[in-house]
């Protein structure tokens, strides 16, 4: 255990959207020994801490403390004190209505070195999102910040109300839903026209992002009548107005989708964002993940040997990334594919295979292996060897059909993929609750492994209010084996593709 003090770092993680936190406070996150995190700071910024790092979740939800303030300020001088590196992630900014300052007063007192890294708080960035720019030059050029936290009962008030009326065009109030009532009242008492427009952001800049907009004489009816709840922003001004042309974020075509993907977690990545910045919130459950064979010996005999190869053909780019690693693992490089013609399936793979320094020479049009042996068709494969790495479950399709024209396959286990069951418990929670409305697969894998999490008594029930989208005839053929309703099927069997389709089925509905 350490004996020296650490150093905490103070961080506003941002607002809710992981791609607004600063570079600054994720190179703190990866470096820190020990991260506590709020209920309104994303969880995807857990993905960057370091392997060993202690997670500490201290979220304090509508009232529901995990932990008082006290004993959150009392836990970071604790692990400080033992020589570690702290990084508390704060939602928002710490310095706006987030307390931050007081954890900063306990640092000082206790002699612990600190940082503050700001975030960008939901008072700005949740109007931003929701097509209201809290200034603008023919409404006001003036804003202030208001804590709607306020407990009606208390015989005063600590805000000024005549002044923020009088002297401020644009009002933003934090934490302030369940006060609504008595905002609106007080602005109203205080001299505000009761047709002010108001707005109500709720989970601003993620994909649960929820605006309802009013004046101040029927905000409290709207907000009722929708359901929203907090955690919410509100602005009172005239700038609100301006959210009927300028609003962008909640038109994106997938926004309020709740989507689950299927694809091994390592792979996901691509589809994640694609499908998230057309605004879908994504559940990932993988249900595969890409290990290693269970032998390296044949897939190193077979690089050894690769001046005795005439056609080198990769299936994806998993089979691509574990060929060349070990191949630099045998301190090689591409000058030992000198004598070899190459083919790949996909556009994925062969850019994967790009990436290496190797062009493939065959990229059929359908990304499928039957396109692959059509195209050897045309080439005269007979008595050619071929060497084959891909994964251990893969179709025998390709081998025998390129057998068949005379080609010597030499199939060598590149991969092979896991069952995991990830995020299972939030699945069926979601499926149970009708609040997932769409999923992907990307591989028969994943379809075979999603069936197998599903209890079989439930199978039915589950999926029959449920879009179900499919990258590929391959993928589709085995989903509609085990029982799944197809209704999208990608035309181009890449995850653009997939994504292309997607949209285009919602847009028709």
């Amino acid at each position: 255990m350490k004996t020296n003090k650490g150093k905490v770092y103070l961080i506003g993680a941002g607002p809710g959207d992981p791609g607004l936190i600063t570079v600054k406070g994720l190179e703190c996150i990866e470096k820190a020994d020990v991260i506590i995190y709020d209920y309104l700071a994303s969880p995807m910024f857990l993905q960057h801490a370091k392997k060993n790092a202690e997670i500490i979740y201290v979220g304090k939800k509508g009232g529901d403390h995990t932990l008082a303030q006290e004993k959150i300020s009392a836990l970071i001088v604790e692990k400080a004190k033992i020589g570690l590196i702290v990084a508390r992630l704060k939602g928002g900014d710490p310095f706006i209505f987030g307390r931050g300052a007081e954890e900063a007063e306990e640092l000082i007192n206790a002699g612990i070195p600190f940082e503050i890294v700001p975030g960008v708080t939901s008072a700005i960035a949740a109007p931003a999102y929701a097509g209201i720019p809290l200034t603008h030059r023919s409404f006001t050029s003036t804003v202030a910040f208001v804590t709607g936290h306020e407990d009606p009962t208390k015989e005063e008030s600590s805000i000024d109300w005549a002044s923020l009326v009088k002297g401020i065009g644009t009002i933003v109030f934090l934490m302030g839903v369940k006060n609504l009532p008595n905002i609106t009242k007080q602005l109203i008492s205080h001299g505000m026209q009761s047709d002010t427009p108001v707005a109500l952001v709720r989970w601003g800049t993620t994909n649960k992002q929820m605006t309802v907009t009013g004046t101040l004489d029927n905000i409290v009816e709207r907000v009722e009548s929708a359901g929203l709840k907090s955690p919410a922003i509100i602005v009172v001004g005239g700038v609100v107005k301006l959210r009927e042309t300028m609003q962008w974020f909640e038109n994106r075509p997938l926004m309020g989708k709740k989507i689950v993907v299927t694809r091994a977690r390592q792979q996901a990545s691509e589809l994640v964002k694609i499908l998230s910045d057309l605004g879908a919130e994504c559940l990932e459950c993988p249900t595969i993940k890409v290990v290693p064979p269970d032998d390296w010996e044949p897939l190193d005999t077979a690089i050894d040997n690769l001046s005795s190869y005439d056609w080198l053909i990769f299936t994806s780019v998993n089979g691509v990334n574990f060929f060349f690693e070990r191949l630099f693992k045998q301190d090689r490089d591409v000058r030992a594919f000198s004598n070899l013609r190459t083919a790949s399936i996909g556009p994925a793979t062969a850019k994967r295979m790009f990436d290496f320094g190797l062009k493939s020479d065959i990229v059929p049009e359908s990304y499928v292996a039957e396109s692959i042996i059509e195209a050897f068709a045309q080439e005269d494969i007979k008595g050619k060897k071929v060497l084959l790495p891909r994964a251990k479950e893969a179709r025998p399709i390709l081998p025998v059909e390129l057998a068949k024209m005379g080609a010597i396959v030499d199939e060598v286990t590149a991969y092979r993929t896991e069952k995991v069951r990830d995020n299972v418990d939030a699945l069926i929670a979601g499926l149970e609750q009708g609040t997932v409305d769409l999923i992907t697969f990307t591989s028969s894998s994943t379809v075979k492994n999603f069936h197998a999490l599903i209890p079989p008594e439930k199978f039915n029930d589950l999926m029959k209010r449920v879009t179900i989208a499919s990258i590929g005839p391959i993928t589709t053929d085995t989903a509609k084996a085990l029982g799944f309703n197809v209704h999208i099927a990608a035309e181009s069997y890449t995850i653009p593709g997939l994504c292309d389709a997607i949209v285009q089925f919602y847009n028709q509905k």
